[in-house]
């Protein structure tokens, strides 16, 4: 009988695990010197002829992904220099579009600085908006549509258009067995507007698509150090995932870590063989 009062001995194998020590450090950067050392705005070569995808998303320490159904009230000062700063260094963004209605998107850039930054690096002066969207349908809330300055790309597989729009909107139509078939519509992407580099702000049903189809290589994941609890047994409250569990589980690899007022961020890799395994299962059942 073993003697619950005495401490027990680790298996043996624990006794080779190291840990890397993050912190503490003083060594600090600025979102600027963070942005370029990730090499975003070195247009990397698309993958299978589809854009670099990056997922951005925000989370508690309890894994909720919004307060008050949006993810804005987890971001802090730093979280916010980063989301935007991440902004201005890719060629496009993508979001669905409940998140476009509920984070009520407006301008990617607004600020004329910013937008002569990009056009002296040889971009576009802002990012193309890329929104996935079923019924075309959008309200007032998104100033985004309302801007005549603003480019728009709509990812669908209706015929229909967007109504009121006065900003420019072009329209990505790709149909796979009665769904939105998002490998096509982003090969066409880099095949019609040049997109090489593409970050997705979610929201949580789109990034879990995008994961269980092989289409992410990268995630970047705001820890905000916020406890939000109030989720009872059986709650649909978000996390940064949502939808059917991914079978296998994807893989990821730690690229980087940087902290701000006790927030982490974090830079993971996705593994490439789980993209490429993903992939090739779905092309075998599209040809089934």
């Amino acid at each position: 009988m073993t003697d619950i009062g005495m401490p027990q001995r680790a298996p043996k194998e624990h006794s080779t695990v190291t840990l890397g020590r993050l912190l503490p450090s003083a060594e600090r950067s600025t979102i600027a010197e963070v942005v370029t050392a990730l090499g975003l705005d070195e247009r990397p070569v698309p993958t299978d002829g589809r854009p670099h995808m990056m997922l951005n998303m925000v989370s508690s320490a309890d894994g909720r992904a919004t307060l008050d159904g949006r993810s804005g009230g987890l971001s802090d000062t730093a979280d916010r220099a980063l989301f935007h700063g991440l902004r201005g260094a890719v060629d496009a963004v993508l979001a669905g579009a409940g998140t476009v209605r509920h984070e009520r998107y407006g301008r990617l850039i607004p600020q004329a600085d910013r937008r002569d930054l990009r056009l002296r690096a040889g971009m576009t002066a802002e990012p193309l908006a890329c929104i996935v969207s079923e019924s075309l349908q959008f309200g007032d809330e998104v100033g985004l549509l309302a801007e005549p300055e603003a480019h728009v790309a709509i990812l669908t597989r209706s015929a229909g258009k967007v109504q009121g729009a006065r900003a420019q909107v072009d329209y990505v139509r790709a149909e796979s067995h009665g769904s939105l078939d998002l490998r096509a519509a982003l090969m066409e992407l880099h095949e019609r507007f040049e997109i090489c580099s593409l970050l997705c702000e979610g929201g949580p049903h789109l990034g879990c698509e995008l994961l269980a189809q092989g289409l992410v290589d990268e995630l970047f994941l705001s820890l905000s150090p916020t406890l939000l609890g109030g989720v009872p047994d059986g709650s649909d409250a978000l996390r940064i995932l949502a939808g059917a569990e991914l079978d296998p589980p994807v893989k990821l690899e730690l690229l980087s870590v940087f902290e701000a007022n006790s927030g982490l961020f974090l830079r993971y890799a996705v593994s490439e063989c789980d993209r490429v395994s993903r992939a090739t299962m779905l092309s075998s059942s599209l040809a089934s």
